[in-house]
């Protein structure tokens, strides 16, 4: 790899300041396009982070011998055209959730990675680099909670009509694929499986409950999961919140429980009582009170640390930590509790 590494940021709405911002605290790192379909949002973006050229057609980004890497920051339905074109043009891949918006735009996406292993193809999950959650894993690894019992995610969060109506692909089946739980919920939902170890089936239901005909997808879901480790689990996400937002994680076992709010620890109990003191304090220094410098506070700080695993993945020839295929799980989990809803029934997830 060149000293000079060359990215583009295809999409330029409200999540590409954080991809702009992410590469330009990396060393040696040029962005040197900016794409939307509406060129005043390119050169919106391409003038406050300098970055050198604007296109309204990702298809000439791809075209320039000198790019080497690309962000997907568009709506979901076009995941799967541009990563494809992308990896097919020889370059290195960082999309946004959700990968993609359907099981056939997943399986290109996987099929053109695997054409070209040479490439860095990562997906956003930006909190798999939040330390509290990595050290949740690893409790849960070591069997610190004993027999897992239940896990239980909850997700509150707010979008007004007006919200789905600024942009014409949000809550459309076609090109957003789903609403709160593939858009919102789909961060935590991720961080669920990954810390537990998987989904293997689930039972589900949505509603649109407030947003009438704003939108045709959900505004509120529930699901019932099993879990791999054979701990029951639950998944509870609205948009029809009067609170902005506020994820929730419910941890319990035979010899141990957990809360998690918005990041931060509610309650911690271990039956060993020298455990319970040294998760706190092994938690507190794991805690991050830093923001996301270019975009909405939600999103966490973690964006610019997934950033500096994709180029260095790209630099020293090796896979991310988050490889396309890691990011495929959640969406598969999404899209299985949109059938369990349609089929009335459980559905059962294919291996990870």
């Amino acid at each position: 790899m060149k000293d000079i590494l060359n990215c583009a940021i295809v999409g330029c709405g409200v999540i590409a300041p954080s991809h702009a911002a992410g590469y330009l605290k990396q060393p040696g790192v040029r962005l040197r396009w900016a794409c939307d379909l509406i060129e005043s949002k390119a050169r919106t973006l391409a003038q406050k982070f300098g970055i050198e050229r604007v296109t309204t057609d990702y298809r000439v980004a791809l075209d320039d011998p000198e790019l080497h890497a690309i962000s997907i920051c568009t709506d979901h339905a076009s995941h799967a055209e541009i990563a494809v074109a992308a990896l097919e043009a020889g370059k290195h891949v960082l999309c946004e959730k959700a990968l993609a918006a359907t099981t056939e735009g997943l399986d290109r996406m996987m099929a053109a990675g695997d054409r070209h292993p040479d490439l860095v193809f990562s997906g956003v999950f930006q909190h798999r680099f939040d330390r509290i959650y990595q050290y949740v894993r690893e409790l849960i690894r070591e069997g610190a909670f004993g027999t897992l019992l239940t896990a239980n995610l909850k997700v509150l969060c707010r979008r007004t009509d007006a919200y789905y109506e600024a942009d014409e692909w949000r809550g459309t089946w076609a090109r957003e694929g789903g609403s709160v739980m593939i858009n919102q919920a789909i961060h935590f939902v991720d961080i669920l499986q990954w810390i537990t170890g998987g989904v293997s089936a689930l039972s589900a239901a949505f509603a649109n409950l407030t947003h009438g005909a704003s939108i045709e997808t959900e505004d509120t879901a529930v699901a019932v999961l099993k879990l791999r480790n054979g701990a029951l689990g639950s998944i509870a996400a609205t948009s029809s919140s009067h609170l902005d937002w506020d994820p929730s994680f419910y941890l319990y076992g035979s010899q141990g429980s957990l809360e998690l709010r918005n990041g931060k620890l509610l309650r911690v109990s271990f039956a060993d009582s020298a455990l319970t003191r040294r998760v706190e304090t092994e938690l507190a220094g794991r805690m991050d009170d830093a923001r996301n410098e270019a975009g909405k506070d939600y999103y966490g700080p973690s964006h610019p640390t997934q950033i500096a695993d994709f180029v260095a993945a790209i630099r020293e020839g090796r896979p991310p930590f988050v490889p396309a295929r890691a990011a495929r799980v959640a969406v598969d989990l999404v899209l299985s509790i949109y059938r369990a809803h349609r089929e009335g029934g459980w559905v059962t997830l294919p291996p990870a």
